[in-house]
């Protein structure tokens, strides 16, 4: 039989490891790969009387799993204090065998998990955590986000007045909005402050997150806010903020009211840029 080449190796060895029921089940699954391990897996991986290679290639396997949980729990601290380890662990056990990793980087292998973990058996004894999850992975993506200059306010002193209707607004691309049900930015907090999570009020929440130089930062919000800030990053102009705002606010105020959102936004460093046009 014609031994296989560096890259089958590398892609067998890679099945076994991340086969989700164990490298034992895996093998069955890929059969003698066509030929090519007439020996068994003791063709590619040595075994002795003490560990066989399937048992040898377990280590591994476990090692992986468990490289992979360890990074997922540094993003969600939170979560993992309220559901506890063992339960944060059968939940990625799930997770896991739903969405294999399909990218090198660890930093992507617990992406979809924000969705997955609403439609999981955990979220009947724990309804916040879903919006918990959603929030420390928006503050992950706020970290990871890429680097915008902030716009300096007096650049705006030279748009004329008749062109501000139709000005649109650059957001800074760390900025994150989320509408939660559940306000768990009470939990997040505690666990913060070193004590226990305990559980979060069933409220309408709308949170923002962003990262001003390297530090990450949040801030629940007002609808009014809320609803001109995603109008904002969906690229709406300035006069239809302003008809967003007055929807909220009344008519008589939303001038006021999104001139003092526009000096909170440049205070945060949400704007890095504008288009007059």
């Amino acid at each position: 039989m014609t031994a296989l080449t560096l890259a089958q190796t590398q892609h067998l060895l890679w099945r076994l490891i991340t086969a989700p029921s164990g490298v034992a089940d895996g093998l069955r699954a890929l059969g003698d790969i066509g030929g090519g391990l007439p020996d068994g897996l003791e063709s590619v991986v040595n075994g002795d009387p003490r560990l066989s290679a399937v048992r040898r290639l377990d280590i591994y396997a476990n090692m992986y799993f468990f490289r992979l949980l360890d990074a997922i729990k540094q993003d969600f601290p939170t979560a993992v204090a309220v559901v506890g380890p063992d339960a944060f662990h059968n939940l990625i056990t799930d997770y896991l065998l739903a969405h294999p990793p399909t990218h090198p980087s660890l930093r992507y292998a617990h992406q979809h998990l924000p969705g997955f973990v609403s439609e999981h058996r955990l979220s009947a004894d724990y309804p916040f955590v879903p919006d918990l999850v959603k929030f420390e992975w928006a503050l992950v993506n706020t970290f990871d986000a890429a680097d915008a200059a902030v716009i300096d306010p007096t650049a705006f002193a030279a748009i004329a007045p008749e062109a501000w209707p139709t000005l649109r607004l650059t957001l800074t691309p760390s900025l994150q909005l989320l509408p939660l049900d559940w306000a768990v930015l009470e939990p997040w907090q505690r666990v913060q402050n070193g004590t226990q999570p305990g559980a979060a009020t069933f409220r309408s929440t709308r949170v923002r997150t962003w990262r001003r130089d390297m530090r990450v930062l949040h801030r629940e919000v007002p609808a009014e806010e809320f609803a001109t800030l995603t109008a904002a990053a969906r690229g709406e102009p300035f006069g239809v903020l302003c008809e967003t705002m007055a929807a909220h606010v009344g008519a008589d105020h939303a001038a006021v009211r999104a001139a003092d959102l526009l000096q909170h936004w440049f205070t945060d460093g949400l704007i890095v840029g504008f288009d007059p046009s």
